[in-house]
């Protein structure tokens, strides 16, 4: 009895989840209400409240589910890797992203409302500073990986590697911005391979395989 009553709690929340974020995505965040969401989910306020303390929270939960991957990459091994390319294996995992983004709807939606139909002011700047976090351990694994091919190939990058890696990372964000402003309207995962590999190779780096 306990397990089903978690799995039925898990599948509520889920339920939740996935109402939110079509009503994130159709109103924007800030338009949005509780109310609406419960509806959308045919639940009421206080199933929201039972599983998340407001509107800030449920908006958190939300990015959770779609955030993780870029959260995560603070956690690869990187540069620390003892074996392989380092230079393969940064690139496999920045055009992995790109993939796994392409490829699905709900990440897709959500970094949509992430990007353009959010404010993050008041009590949502915990959401903003959650995201920068995110983003700036992700920075700091880009420069590892450029760290350790630079040694890898027994060179001196060009520029500082923290300043490589910054320029990495827009460009990263830039592909995603303008593949979600434009509909999708080009093959993320292979124009990010081909202008990632460009960068790398201005960078002196050398092919990326594959």
């Amino acid at each position: 009895m306990a397990r089903r009553t978690k799995e039925d709690a898990d599948e509520t929340r889920n339920r939740l989840l996935d109402a939110a974020e079509q009503v994130f995505y159709d109103k924007g965040v800030s338009r949005a209400s509780l109310a609406e969401i419960a509806l959308a989910a045919g639940m009421t306020r206080g199933a929201i409240y039972w599983h998340f303390k407001d509107k800030v929270d449920l908006f958190s939960a939300m990015m959770e589910r779609v955030t993780l991957p870029l959260e995560m990459a603070h956690g690869m091994p990187g540069a620390r890797v003892g074996q392989g390319e380092p230079l393969q294996h940064m690139h496999a995992m920045l055009t992995g992203l790109l993939r796994d983004i392409e490829n699905d709807a709900r990440t897709r939606r959500v970094f949509e409302i992430a990007m353009y139909r959010v404010e993050y002011v008041g009590e949502a700047l915990g959401v903003r500073e959650r995201r920068q976090l995110a983003y700036e351990r992700f920075a700091a694994v880009l420069v590892q990986y450029l760290d350790a091919a630079a040694d890898a190939a027994q060179m001196r990058l060009p520029m500082d590697t923290t300043v490589a890696a910054a320029g990495l990372q827009a460009l990263f964000d830039g592909l995603l911005q303008a593949w979600i402003l434009g509909g999708g309207g080009f093959d993320l995962q292979a124009t990010g391979h081909a202008v990632i590999g460009a960068y790398l190779r201005g960078l002196g780096l050398g092919v990326v395989a594959g």
